[in-house]
């Protein structure tokens, strides 16, 4: 689940377990394929997972409580310390929306953003927060290409949610370059020809960054999401960001570090200036990438999750 989060869990200290299925489907994807991990990681089967040591379970999901239990014989959070990330903000009735494992005393519920701690009502279970860290890409950016780089999983069957319905918009601006699983399918949906909207799909990480860092500015356009870990790498690579200023991109993207606003005009002229000023969009992406290690580094993640595994393996 959630590949790049995971990336960044798996640098740790520790020794980590991954289930593995014949065809490695949802349940047991096993070892990244597409992202480099280190080899404290294991993948096991079903079977082997019991004789494993496990000392902590990690849940993302809700149907997983009922996997530890099945595969590992032993219950989350009763026999087995767990802890509960939850990645993603309520859908439903919010703000109140009750979360799966709400009034579960015995798990500590981990949320990735403060406004999804806010927004979750988790009942007497308690939570923490342990914001986003990445490993960092490197100062990679150079901007050499006036053109927008969005990047963005599933598009077309997310729609609104991911603020598909603005590219149009920004396509008016400069040619718009749309990295992510799913993109190909975006200048059919959009009705936009291929010289204003150009869709690169599924690159691997290191050329996915390499890619991005040619453009001169990354626009961010989820409506409600959490925080997309790829703003953070745009931010770490030292790209200047465009972003809608919902769910916790405000707190990520400083006022010096980029352009946030509710008004997606106000984004398009944003981007605008960064694409006519390249000094300019160099010096808001140095900002940027100051910002993003300070605020989302790898060093204070790792710290805080080594905080919540001695906190719930007590």
């Amino acid at each position: 689940m959630h590949g790049s989060w995971t990336t960044s869990f798996v640098q740790g200290g520790h020794s980590y377990v991954v289930p593995v299925l014949p065809g490695r489907g949802p349940d047991g994807l096993g070892l990244a394929r597409t992202y480099p991990w280190p080899g404290t990681v294991a993948e096991l089967g079903p079977d082997e997972l019991r004789d494993a040591g496990v000392d902590v379970v990690v849940l993302q999901r809700p149907h997983e409580l009922e996997l530890t239990e099945r595969w590992l014989g032993r219950r989350p959070g009763r026999d087995l310390p767990a802890v509960y990330v939850e990645h993603n903000t309520p859908r439903g009735d919010v703000p109140l929306t009750r979360h799966p494992v709400a009034d579960r005393p015995e798990l500590l519920l981990v949320h990735v953003t403060h406004f999804n701690r806010l927004f979750w009502d988790a009942g007497n279970t308690p939570t923490r927060v342990v914001a986003h860290g990445i490993v960092d890409p490197g100062d990679r950016y150079t901007g050499e290409l006036a053109r927008i780089a969005v990047a963005v999983n599933e598009p077309v069957r997310r729609g609104r949610v991911t603020g598909t319905d603005l590219l149009a918009g920004f396509t008016r601006a400069a040619p718009v370059d749309a990295f992510g699983i799913g993109v190909a399918a975006l200048p059919a949906h959009t009705g936009l020809p291929r010289a204003r909207l150009a869709v690169f799909d599924d690159l691997a990480q290191a050329d996915l960054h390499d890619a991005l860092a040619r453009r001169r500015v990354y626009v961010h356009l989820p409506r409600w999401t959490s925080l997309g870990l790829s703003l953070l790498e745009a931010m770490q690579l030292g790209m200047p960001v465009v972003a809608l200023a919902a769910t916790e991109a405000t707190e990520a993207v400083p006022a010096e570090a980029g352009v946030l606003s509710t008004d997606p005009a106000v984004l398009v002229d944003a981007a605008r200036r960064f694409l006519a000023d390249p000094e300019l969009a160099r010096a808001y992406g140095k900002r940027a990438r100051q910002a993003g290690l300070a605020r989302h580094g790898l060093g204070r993640f790792l710290a805080d999750w080594d905080d919540v595994l001695a906190q719930v393996a007590r």
